[in-house]
């Protein structure tokens, strides 16, 4: 069994809000990077920008931002920083489109694109010379990740020791239910704010493209923009076909590398059935920490300190533990 029987975190009365845990971090978190970039090729004439933060180590630890984030997130920052501080260099993957600049393609990334990420791991272990990489993944970026590691079983690089999920939606369609709530619509909607004003841009570029303009332009949640944008560019019948076929929890039997699931009971962009028990018992691999709270990629303690650090510093306990 790989359920971790009691976490460490425990936030004061504040933090219990699950809305104010989720939201803290966006709001109030400051903390500066100094990133060098390197534009990373894609096989199929596309580009994606990879922003190193480096402290003279040959451990990476690779950091996956989550939908419509990028290198900038705060929980992308503070994590790279402190990185840093406990003897890792950084790289914060920014997703096609992710970067400030519109990629090249009319598709660009979603949640189960895991030939993305087998080629940033080919491009960092021929152009770099660190011994071992460390992955985290938050929400979006998160399912990504376990994804690939349940698929990429066999196909592991040797470099690859410990990889970190945290608020994962491991089953899209219960998670996009979920934030379609009322009491989630201001999530929903600036997120859909943030994807539609990318695809005004994709239209312009592509003014052949064939898809239902108008119906993504109107969509009201992840179900019509997934069906009318997501899918159709990325080769899926639908959104619950898009759904299916990426989420996670089906490929978390599969992990063969040390692997961790940081999420909280009280995250409001999850269902209950992005909380895989049954997964995490019957694999040795795959380890299991559900909090009580937490909200989502939050885990905020203190308002002193920034947000306390729980989470970046669980991350590095972990890949201390195994590497």
């Amino acid at each position: 069994m790989a359920l971790v029987d009691a976490s460490s975190y425990s936030p004061g009365f504040a933090f219990q809000s699950r809305h104010l845990n989720t939201i803290y971090r966006t709001l109030f978190h400051r903390i500066e990077v100094s990133y060098q970039r390197e534009r990373m090729e894609t096989s199929d004439g596309d580009f994606m920008d990879l922003d190193f933060l480096k402290a003279g180590s040959k451990k990476l630890v690779i950091i996956i931002h989550g939908l419509e984030g990028s290198s900038d997130s705060k929980y992308v920052t503070a994590m790279a920083r402190i990185s840093n501080e406990y003897g890792f260099d950084a790289v914060a993957v920014n997703l096609r489109g992710c970067s400030g600049e519109t990629n090249r393609l009319l598709s660009s990334y979603h949640s189960g694109k895991t030939d993305d990420l087998a080629e940033i791991l080919g491009y960092l272990e021929k152009n770099h010379l660190y011994e071992s990489f460390h992955i985290v993944g938050y929400s979006l970026g998160g399912n990504l990740l376990l994804k690939y590691m349940g698929e990429e079983r066999s196909n592991y690089p040797a470099k690859l020791k410990t990889a970190v999920g945290v608020s994962v939606p491991c089953d899209l369609k219960g998670s996009s239910e979920s934030i379609a709530e009322f009491w989630n619509m201001l999530y929903m909607q600036q997120f859909l704010a943030s994807l539609k004003k990318k695809t005004r841009i994709k239209f312009e570029q592509f003014p052949s493209n064939g898809l239902n303009q108008e119906a993504i332009l109107s969509a009201k949640n992840f179900l019509d923009f997934d069906n009318y944008f997501t899918a159709p560019v990325n080769g899926f019948k639908d959104a619950n076909d898009y759904w299916k076929k990426n989420s996670c929890n089906q490929f978390l039997q599969g992990i063969r590398v040390p692997s961790l699931l940081i999420t909280a009971y009280d995250d409001p962009f999850l269902s209950a059935s992005c909380i895989p028990l049954k997964e995490a018992k019957g694999n040795k691999y795959f380890h299991l920490e559900v909090t009580t709270y937490g909200g989502h990629v939050g885990y905020n303690s203190t308002f002193e300190n920034g947000s306390g650090f729980w989470l970046e510093k669980r991350i590095i306990d972990f890949f201390k533990e195994i590497d």
